[in-house]
């Protein structure tokens, strides 16, 4: 077996040399230089570049039908809402200037392609044009930024509503623990000094306000409708508390607290109903059969979006938003940390 494909590989090795040798020969019978390009060849190219647009633009456009169905649902936060509709007019209008550009590109490699009578023209400046290629971007640019700060604006603003939910994350590697104020409805003060043992998220004990404070895991709960308050710390590097669905984003810094705000406008059983969800769910769960995994229902998750560590892709709580009754019996089960320290 050795032997044939030792052999194999020698006739082709034979057959490339004789190859060459004709290929050789055969520019010798040509009139002119091998380098010299004529209109035959520049016909050719520039009618390849016209194909080449067309296959570039329909892959553009099947990549588009084919990914679409695995993008995120619709936002389920009020400030969502106004978040991808920015993103879809950047994207409308990116969309737009790249087709534009780029069928200019083609076509005019094709138009201008090189001709023995042909000659170029020396074309140094021209004024309208100037203003045209200046005016045109700089006022897309000046859409996209101004609506890009009044939206900032707005979602970075300050709670207003008195009755919010205020939630504290609090990362570390490779995981989150949310801390919810107790009856009297504050967040205790913390110390970083205090880190260790029970204390796993450096509660100042001297403060009192902080020994009704409820510290959960896994999972944490909000309700539908209300303004939530996100309070976000770090004990070890920078992570990034990340709500895709509620479309929430903020950095988890060591020595300082970030916050967001969002209100949650759709419930988890609302989001499963979704026949979007659905869809999208059927096709994770295909996958996971091929892969001999359980299936999964749809939970919104907090992620970190920072690359943290060697198990930073583990680092994620399930947030179950829920009505105003539901998410009240819940805090009801909860403890305080007061109790569990008793106990």
């Amino acid at each position: 077996m050795k032997l044939l494909v030792l052999l194999a590989i020698i006739l082709l090795i034979i057959a490339g040399h004789q190859l060459l040798r004709i290929i050789e020969l055969s520019r010798g019978l040509k009139k002119t230089k091998e380098w010299q390009i004529n209109d035959t060849d520049n016909d050719m190219m520039g009618k390849a570049m016209l194909a080449f647009m067309i296959l570039f633009f329909l892959f553009f456009f099947w990549q588009i039908n084919r990914w679409i169905d695995r993008s995120l649902p619709a936002a389920s936060s009020e400030h969502g809402v106004k978040y991808d509709a920015l993103w879809d007019a950047n994207m409308y209008l990116i969309s737009f200037v790249f087709l534009v550009t780029n069928f200019f590109l083609f076509y005019f490699a094709f138009k201008y392609r090189g001709h023995k009578n042909a000659k170029a023209v020396f074309y140094s400046h021209n004024n309208k044009l100037e203003m045209l290629w200046t005016v045109i971007p700089a006022s897309a640019l000046a859409f996209i930024i101004i609506f890009g700060l009044k939206y900032w604006n707005e979602i970075m603003s300050a709670p207003t509503d008195v009755n919010k939910v205020t939630v504290e994350l609090y990362a570390k590697q490779f995981d989150w623990t949310a801390r919810f104020p107790g009856k009297d409805g504050k967040l205790g003060s913390t110390d970083f000094r205090q880190i260790g043992g029970t204390n796993s998220v450096g509660l100042d004990t001297a403060d009192a306000s902080g020994y009704d404070d409820i510290l959960v895991k896994n999972e944490f709960h909000l309700p539908v409708g209300r303004e939530v308050e996100m309070l976000m710390r770090s004990r070890d590097v920078i992570h990034s508390a990340y709500m895709p669905h509620f479309r929430a984003q903020m950095n988890c810094v060591p020595g300082m607290v970030t916050a967001f705000k969002f209100k949650p406008t759709k419930t988890t059983a609302e989001m499963r109903q979704d026949p979007y969800v659905k869809q999208l769910m059927a096709g994770i769960n295909k996958q996971r059969e091929k892969e001999g995994k359980e299936p999964v229902e749809f939970d919104y998750v907090l992620l970190c979006n920072k690359i943290c560590g060697a198990s930073h892709y583990n680092m994620q709580m399930t947030i179950i938003v829920e009505s105003e009754q539901d998410y009240n019996k819940w805090m009801a089960k909860q403890r305080a940390l007061k109790t569990l320290a008793s106990n």
